[in-house]
């Protein structure tokens, strides 16, 4: 296909202007409900947002290949970190995994409200899964739009996680207490509808599956789930 000047030059600056916004870093922090202090990434512009929960062995910046897709096709992402995690601190830090880190989602999904944003969406890896689901289960009704839950789950009543939902799994990931497919499928039985559970072949566990051969499956899983009306 023949491109004339004009028309290349158009191509060339709509080109640039997406990975400017794409590249585009802004570092903030925000107070959570109960006296902590975040500290987040900001990726992106537009109406639709989305929040980038972290696993327990990963940080906001695990994220940035995932947040400058999402902002590459439209949303305004914010990559935080829990407290216990580079500068974020809050009561409990010592155990995240014991902490109430609900409200770290919270405070991340009304930050972006404030910005402007009409809807937000939550994207949890593993510990950071959990903590979406139940930050919804605490949300007031359509604070979150959609939660995506990669390889977490929420040990509260699933049947209260609000909005729509995608778990999605690797089939043989494991930990120390067993297969962890069976908890998920669980949580996904027992939730509301609309729902969508995907399982992937192999055995990565949540954002390790970005380092595998699903990882352009699982993008597209994500991107689909946050783009439909």
């Amino acid at each position: 296909m023949f491109l004339d000047r004009s028309s290349f030059l158009r191509m060339a600056a709509a080109a640039a202007f997406f990975a400017a916004a794409a590249a585009a870093e802004e570092h903030v922090s925000f107070p959570t409900q109960d006296g902590g202090e975040i500290f987040a990434d900001l990726y992106g512009a537009g109406s639709r947002g989305v929040v980038l929960a972290h696993g327990g062995r990963f940080n906001k910046e695990s994220w940035a290949p995932q947040a400058r897709a999402l902002a590459v096709a439209g949303f305004r992402v914010l990559a935080f970190d829990f407290r216990g995690y580079g500068q974020s601190r809050g009561p409990g830090q010592a155990d995240p995994l014991s902490a109430p880190l609900h409200w770290d989602v919270l405070a991340a999904v009304r930050y972006l409200r404030k910005t402007g944003v009409t809807t937000v969406s939550v994207v949890g890896g593993s510990m950071g899964g959990g903590a979406a689901a139940d930050a919804s289960i605490a949300s007031q009704p359509g604070e979150i739009d959609r939660v995506v839950m990669l390889a977490g789950w929420t040990r509260g009543p699933a049947e209260k996680i609000k909005g729509r939902k995608l778990f999605i799994v690797a089939r043989d990931d494991t930990s120390g207490d067993g297969p962890r497919l069976p908890h998920i499928r669980d949580n996904y039985e027992r939730a509301t509808e609309p729902k969508k559970l995907v399982i992937v072949e192999g055995s990565a566990h949540a954002q390790y599956l970005f380092a595998t051969n699903q990882s352009g499956r699982v993008m597209r899983e994500i991107l689909e789930f946050l783009s439909a009306p």
